[in-house]
């Protein structure tokens, strides 16, 4: 049996990958809204 607090490496692998993919969700958003307010003062 495993110990439940060492966790695998393919695990944390996972959880960086799915925190990683938030993030640049979450990161593309806000460029979005960086680059709109761009555009719209470039007007």
């Amino acid at each position: 049996m495993r110990k439940p607090r060492k966790r695998s490496f393919a695990e944390l692998v996972m959880e960086n990958k799915s925190q990683i993919l938030k993030d640049e969700a979450a990161m593309e958003k806000i460029e979005q809204r960086l680059e709109a307010k761009r555009l719209g003062k470039a007007e």
